[in-house]
């Protein structure tokens, strides 16, 4: 009896001992069960934020829509709205006993970067789209910008934004100092008359001929070659192949992966 009664008391204590295991889950899972009064305030701050992240966003999207730009109005658009998102709701999700308020706001930094990188393209000699995943960084801040409640921050930062990607731009070309791909197509009847021009106007201009794409469309013959240089250079050497005689026409277009 005495064996059995300890053995009995023995089982309780286990019982005891793994019932306060099961009730631990309970003390570290967080609850994000929210009042109607705390959603309330939560959402008709909200909208204000989100809305104004959408259009900033959507403003700076829209110049890079303009030039043909990988990230678009969408593009940036998301991402300014998602960033704003994730910033209005890493307090809400910290609570008020929270240590970390901006946890989730901090991974915005690194999640922006992965995205960013896949925007820059490395073709040839040259990489491309370093604009384009600077435009999507800054438009993340713009967000969380918004996110946080700093209206006026965001909006001067967006004005700052477009100055930059439009006014700095037009400066750089007219004053000669920035440097961008232009494709050349010559067209004509003698294909190695006009080879040879091209080579002589590329001598000239001291710039090296690189590849050379030929194609035959009946008796006309055309003759396309990329080169980057300054707008001064493209000028003169636009000049020298027109006064070849052995182009007819010659067509320039913009590179498409030109920033």
């Amino acid at each position: 009896m005495i064996a059995s009664g300890k053995m009995m008391t023995g089982m309780r204590l286990i019982d005891t001992w793994m019932g306060g295991f099961t009730d631990l889950p309970m003390l570290f899972v967080p609850s994000f069960n929210f009042s109607r009064l705390q959603q309330s305030l939560v959402e008709n701050d909200a909208i204000s934020r989100l809305l104004l992240a959408c259009f900033l966003g959507g403003a700076v999207g829209l110049e890079r829509e303009a030039k043909r730009r990988a990230a678009g109005v969408r593009t940036n658009l998301l991402i300014c709205l998602g960033c704003a998102l994730f910033t209005l709701l890493s307090p809400v999700l910290a609570g008020e006993m929270g240590t970390n308020r901006g946890q989730v706001a901090s991974n915005i930094v690194q999640g922006i970067g992965f995205l960013g990188a896949g925007l820059i393209i490395h073709t040839r000699s040259r990489i491309s789209g370093m604009t384009s995943a600077a435009s999507v960084f800054v438009v993340a801040s713009i967000g969380m910008s918004c996110g946080a409640g700093l209206f006026a921050t965001a909006t001067v930062a967006t004005i700052i934004v477009l100055l930059s990607l439009e006014l700095v731009g037009f400066l750089e070309q007219r004053i000669n100092l920035k440097i961008y791909p232009l494709i050349y197509e010559a067209r004509g009847q003698d294909e190695t008359g006009m080879l040879t021009s091209i080579l002589d106007a590329m001598d000239q201009e001291k710039e090296r001929l690189g590849a050379v794409d030929r194609e035959s469309i009946g008796a006309l013959q055309r003759i396309s070659f990329s080169l980057t240089a300054t707008k001064r250079q493209h000028e003169r050497l636009r000049a020298r192949l027109m006064a070849e005689p052995a182009i007819d026409d010659l067509k320039v277009f913009r590179d498409p992966e030109e920033e």
